[in-house]
């Protein structure tokens, strides 16, 4: 068993991270703006403004998990929101970064959140761990400095890995909880042509692959956290609409749209990349949900 701290321990993937890691019998603790010792997992307070982490946090501690920082998709990018998206990640890094350079955090191990952003839009081309990010834009600009201040960790001689996130698909948050509202009226959209490479994840195996990072001490470096079998755009909503109750329509969400809505954002969802898990599939890691109907069934049903 051991003793895990996790930042971002309430969002999305946190939840299910720590449910999984409790349901292994491990201890798991989470940082928090606010804090509270005495919740069902208990939470001590972390300020990145003020540079400062409860005392109480680090005690113990075998693995840290850093999984905080504002959502990419939540609000339009102005420069303000660009600028804090940025700094919710490096800043909680360089944080943690400097507990360990003092001493008073000792991990066996830093794991760390990413995102396949990384690789800019691609189209078909297949990506695996070894391709060479791209800086076309602010995604890949944010995802970019977001792995910079992980790598930075790399002078405390502490062992790093993170997870390059693909779409993760749940309906408790995240991308397909915002596609399920029109879906449930009838109205399957996809975005501009549709021919996007959308590289998605089950939430529950994104979750494992964290789980798998605690308990595989010599799985170091950087993992792609996608499912083996990308779709596109449309066939992903089709699929979407063939699992859903009731009739349904597919229709395109013009370019022109998206741009009037989203502005800059639009990146979110016309950018595509087919990134395969390779180095997972190597360690023989074994995702419960290779095939996105498989995923969405079991999400939706």
């Amino acid at each position: 068993m051991a003793k895990i701290l996790i930042a971002g321990g309430t969002g999305l993937i946190g939840k299910e991270t720590t449910a999984q890691l409790i349901a292994a019998k491990h201890e798991v603790i989470h940082l928090s703006r606010h804090a509270n010792p005495n919740a069902a997992v208990p939470t001590y307070k972390w300020d990145i403004k003020e540079k400062f982490i409860e005392p109480r946090a680090m005690e113990g501690v075998d693995y840290v998990i850093n999984l905080a920082g504002a959502g990419i998709a939540d609000k339009r990018w102005t420069d303000q929101r660009k600028e804090l998206i940025i700094q919710s990640r490096e800043a909680g890094n360089m944080l943690i970064k400097q507990y360990i350079e003092s001493g008073q955090l000792q991990p066996k191990k830093f794991i760390s959140g990413a995102a396949i952003g990384i690789y800019g839009d691609r189209g078909t081309e297949v990506l695996t761990e070894e391709s060479a990010p791209r800086n076309d834009g602010f995604l890949a600009e944010s995802c970019m400095r977001w792995e910079e201040s992980i790598q930075a960790l790399e002078t405390t001689g502490t062992p790093l890995a993170y997870v390059r996130i693909g779409i993760v698909l749940s309906t408790d948050g995240g991308a397909l909880e915002k596609m399920l509202l029109p879906a449930k009226m009838g109205l399957g959209s996809y975005f501009g042509d549709g021919a996007q490479i959308y590289s998605w994840v089950h939430i529950r195996d994104i979750a494992r692959i964290f789980k798998w990072l605690v308990e595989t001490p010599s799985a170091t470096g950087v993992y792609n956290g996608t499912a083996p079998h990308p779709v596109t755009n449309k066939s992903f909503i089709q699929s979407l609409m063939k699992v859903k109750s009731g009739p349904g329509i597919t229709a395109p969400v013009p370019t022109f749209a998206l741009s009037l809505m989203l502005g800059e954002m639009k990146q979110v969802v016309l950018w595509g990349s087919h990134v395969l898990p390779a180095r997972l599939s190597a360690a023989n890691f074994q995702f419960d949900f290779n095939q996105v109907e498989d995923a969405l069934k079991d999400l939706i049903s």
